[in-house]
């Protein structure tokens, strides 16, 4: 059974240590920069009030982003022996991957929080359907949420930083790429790439269709991801 006090511990934990060191604000402050200059060259340039911009680029930066903020979650604690100190305590394998999980997802919604003054600047120009902005807002927090799970257990394969960085990476590209070489792929498989690519659920929840198979591919990719991870961590006792 897992205990709640001791995933928010860990959780209260790694927060901290995001905001203590300039790691948070300058990953934030570099994200916000770019999709902010996309969104303001849309508007003011081409004179066009739409959240498609966003929902276009922020999974790219994603690439990126999410990687940074996760690839020193486990690797660093490993190669500080800091994680056999914390694996001592009573505490779960789960409970700590969780906690990580929670602190890493709670940094990337603080960076998508600020995006959403761009809709009330569409609401002030003209009208704006919510619907599928919201949505949209949903599914990039579930591709994080799936993304930072496969950064956590990149994280959890090495004690480098820069290699669970490139995992973690070559991962997300993998499964961002997957419903875009079809034209590559034999077309007995077409279908199959196209369902496990994640931009093609992405692209169906930021259209306003919210599906059960998208939110069960996410929740799926994302559970499958944790055990992974927690696996790897047993895998050190060994």
């Amino acid at each position: 059974m897992i205990q709640l006090s001791n995933v928010l511990a860990i959780f209260r934990r790694e927060l901290r240590s995001y905001f203590n060191s300039p790691v948070a604000y300058v990953v934030i402050v570099v994200f916000l920069a770019i999709v902010g200059w996309f969104f303001t060259s849309n508007l003011f340039l081409m004179n066009v009030a739409s959240m498609r911009i966003v929902f276009e680029l922020v999974p790219l930066v994603f690439l990126f982003f999410i990687p940074a903020i996760t690839m020193r979650l486990l690797a660093e604690e490993t190669k500080s022996g800091t994680l056999e100190l914390l694996t001592t305590k009573p505490v779960r394998d789960i409970e700590i991957v969780a906690g990580k999980f929670l602190a890493a997802w709670a940094l990337l919604a603080a960076a998508l929080a600020p995006t959403l003054f761009y809709i009330a600047t569409m609401i002030l120009l003209g009208s704006v359907d919510v619907g599928p902005v919201l949505s949209g807002y949903l599914g990039l927090l579930l591709m994080g949420g799936v993304y930072i799970g496969i950064g956590l257990f990149a994280s959890s394969v090495t004690e480098n930083q820069i290699i669970a960085f490139i995992l973690s990476f070559l991962m997300i590209l993998a499964l961002f790429l997957m419903d875009k070489v079809l034209m590559y792929v034999p077309e007995g498989l077409a279908s199959t790439m196209e369902f496990l690519g994640m931009d093609y659920h992405f692209s169906n929840i930021a259209r306003g269709v919210i599906d059960s198979r998208n939110i069960i591919y996410f929740l799926s990719l994302l559970g499958f991801s944790l055990f992974a991870t927690t696996v790897s961590l047993e895998r050190r006792k060994w």
